[in-house]
């Protein structure tokens, strides 16, 4: 069930982004009186699902949900219609038009992507405000993995700066040391701040997900479910059942519980519970990957922590809306940076639909779906900019061409590089889908 409600927010979230994209294509070549012939929300090789007649214009819905298109007369574009561009140019044919129609004609989708977005952060602001855990607030310090504990940290420090400047958002931490090539973190360990360098050697492993820096939270077990192969079921513990330590350890933090199971793969211990106030200690051999198959409720942040929420009348989100917007757009202009980064090895971590679908939470929270959608309308308004025949922005870049130089490219020369453009994109969407595969396979 999760999976598929991933699935049915990634599906629609996409169908937005794509129909304004086109949309904005569509109506600047509407405004320019300029032929649209078609107008799909995903891709009909051989059949649509359907379509409908509309004027000059078919609208239908394709099979294939790698994005949409327009087609528009007098135009190279990804339909291929040789056939149109061998006769006689026609005034209402995008060949016919001046540059400047054409320029906007093709910036159109992206800018559409763009105030999509920014409309969407406003709103957003507007309906929930903007809820953060203050730095400050992570009580009981932080926890990290093996590869944070080689970095320097330790289980409970607490951070006191990046580079001399205080993070508002606890969340923001671990993006910003990315983002922004931070050099020192200082924590504050056993009364003492101590400055932790970050390595450069760490910086891929962090792009991976790795020394991630989460918040300390108190230990709490009580058994809810059992896994399929479970040695604590068998050894005799019931739904209801609280999990206080193991051979008489008592945890006081999630981590220790973890830190101290991990060692015990296959190992006899003596789990200590707590049932309707009684204690028990049961003994039980631990799975080989060191489980005792209990399944405990989710652990929740807000339950442990004071979270900050800001509200905004209107007005006051449109700025505040519009700022996050150019915000995220600034971000995540400097990850392009990273992933082709020979130090950062960014492309390693390159991912395609399974990765993005995994973003999207497994309940369904409108908050997050439209936060979510603004994020991914921008990604799809710099990934159609780039440079890239077949792409809106190397359409742009033939007719900036024209316009310094006074000269069309020919309409063989369009043809070759669409093509070119065709093959760089499906071997990009190879590559970071073929990313997906392996992670997936690797961590099952």
């Amino acid at each position: 069930m999760i999976v598929l409600i991933k699935i049915i927010q990634f599906v629609l979230s996409l169908s937005i982004i794509v129909i304004i994209h086109e949309l904005g294509h569509f109506i600047f070549a509407k405004l320019f009186k300029t032929r649209v012939e078609k107008f799909y929300l995903f891709f009909d090789p051989w059949f649509s699902l359907f379509k409908v007649k509309r004027g000059e214009t078919e609208y239908g819905m394709g099979w294939l949900p790698l994005g949409g298109y327009v087609k528009i007369s007098g135009m190279i574009d990804e339909s291929m219609d040789k056939e149109q561009m061998k006769k006689p140019p026609q005034p209402w044919e995008f060949r016919s038009k001046p540059t400047w129609q054409r320029l906007l004609i093709m910036v159109g989708g992206v800018l559409f992507n763009f105030i999509l977005a920014l409309f969407i952060y406003v709103m957003v602001l507007f309906s929930w405000g903007e809820t953060y855990l203050p730095t400050k607030n992570v009580t009981y310090g932080i926890v990290t993995d093996s590869v944070g504990l080689k970095m320097g940290f330790k289980n409970g420090d607490n951070i006191v700066s990046i580079d001399g400047e205080e993070i508002e958002d606890f969340f923001e931490i671990i993006p910003d040391v990315v983002l922004n090539e931070r050099e020192v973190i200082t924590v504050e360990r056993d009364g003492k701040q101590i400055g932790i360098r970050i390595s450069d050697e760490f910086l891929p492993l962090i792009i991976k997900g790795q020394g991630k820096i989460g918040a300390r939270i108190p230990y709490s077990f009580k058994v809810v479910d059992f896994m399929k192969e479970s040695p604590a079921r068998e050894a005799g513990f019931q739904i209801g059942d609280e999990l206080i330590g193991i051979d008489g350890f008592i945890f006081e933090f999630n981590d220790q519980y973890q830190n101290y199971l991990s060692g015990l793969k296959g190992r006899d211990i003596i789990a200590n519970i707590n049932r309707n106030g009684d204690r028990l200690d049961i003994p039980l051999t631990t799975t080989p990957e060191g489980m005792i198959g209990i399944e405990r409720e989710g652990l929740n942040y807000a339950d442990y922590f004071e979270f900050r929420t800001i509200r905004y009348s209107f007005p006051e989100s449109v700025p505040a809306g519009i700022t996050k917007g150019f915000k995220t757009l600034k971000d995540y202009l400097k990850q392009f940076k990273i992933i082709f980064s020979k130090q950062a090895k960014g492309y390693e971590s390159l991912g395609g639909f399974i990765t993005i679908g995994r973003i999207f939470p497994g309940v369904w929270n409108w908050q997050a779906f439209w936060n979510l959608t603004a994020f991914l309308s921008i990604i799809l308004g710099i990934m159609n900019v780039l440079p890239i025949p077949a792409l809106d922005g190397g359409h742009l870049i033939f007719l900036l061409y024209e316009v310094v130089t006074g000269r069309k490219p020919s309409d063989k020369f369009l043809e070759y590089s669409q093509i070119t453009g065709m093959i760089l994109l499906l071997a990009l969407l190879l590559y970071a889908n073929g990313n997906d595969i392996i992670k997936y396979v690797l961590n099952k």
